[in-house]
């Protein structure tokens, strides 16, 4: 995201979870479990307080309008997002999850929130059918349709087909909020429009495309989803 904080003159972040998870890490996401189907170790961090709490530290530091703190993430920072939306909803305005949409239940969301999702229809990790790891069972349009029924959406899904893309949108709902699925045709567990990867990525999780470019799409959902003044 780099680059386009520098054009949008954001501030951006890149917490990191401590779950070792073969190269990488995990996120402790609360009663999900991990990638192969572990629980977390024992006393783990809590990642929802961690991001949570995050921002304040953040705001002491640095000039941030507090209506208008996001987050992102992808695969299992995706699903933590998604997490996120539920438990931190007066803290983050709008969500972005990649390759990782779910509708944590329960969900206490304190208002309706905004989101934008971006997935590959031949992800081999996160099938975008469902049907996957312990934490992958239902599809990733059911996890579309469930938020919309979360934010009190009025108005069944529209539905436009664009080249290399599908976007589904729900409109209607509750306080302005609008539930958005990217359907990128044929790209596996990637970051649309990202940089390109080698063979020996793409080998392993699938082919990459740039019919979408989620880091320009996320940040004009989030500049136009604030959060609702307080009442």
């Amino acid at each position: 995201m780099d680059a386009t904080s520098d054009k949008g003159s954001f501030i951006v972040v890149y917490p990191q979870g401590l779950i070792p998870a073969g190269t990488g890490f995990d996120w402790n996401i609360p009663g999900v479990p991990l990638f192969g189907g572990g629980t977390a170790p024992r006393g783990s961090a809590n990642d929802v307080a961690f991001l949570t709490q995050l921002v304040p530290v953040l705001e002491s530091k640095y000039c941030i309008n507090q209506r208008e703190v996001f987050v992102t993430g992808m695969s299992g920072g995706g699903r933590m997002a998604s997490q996120l939306a539920c438990d931190s909803s007066t803290t983050f305005a709008a969500v972005a999850p990649v390759a990782g949409l779910r509708l944590p239940s329960p969900c206490p969301a304190a208002r309706p929130v905004p989101i934008v999702a971006f997935h590959g229809t031949a992800d081999p990790v996160d099938p975008y059918e469902g049907n996957g790891q312990a934490y992958w069972t239902y599809s990733v349009p059911t996890a579309a349709s469930r938020w919309a029924t979360q934010d009190k959406c009025a108005r069944g899904a529209t539905t436009d087909h664009h080249s290399g893309f599908t976007l589904t949108t729900y409109q209607g709902c509750a306080g302005n909020a609008v539930v958005e699925l990217y359907s990128v045709t044929g790209e596996g567990h990637e970051w649309p429009g990202g940089p390109q990867m080698p063979s020996s990525i793409t080998s392993l999780l699938g082919p990459q495309s740039n019919a979408v470019n989620a880091n320009t799409v996320m940040w004009t959902f989030f500049s136009q989803h604030p959060m609702p003044p307080s009442r």
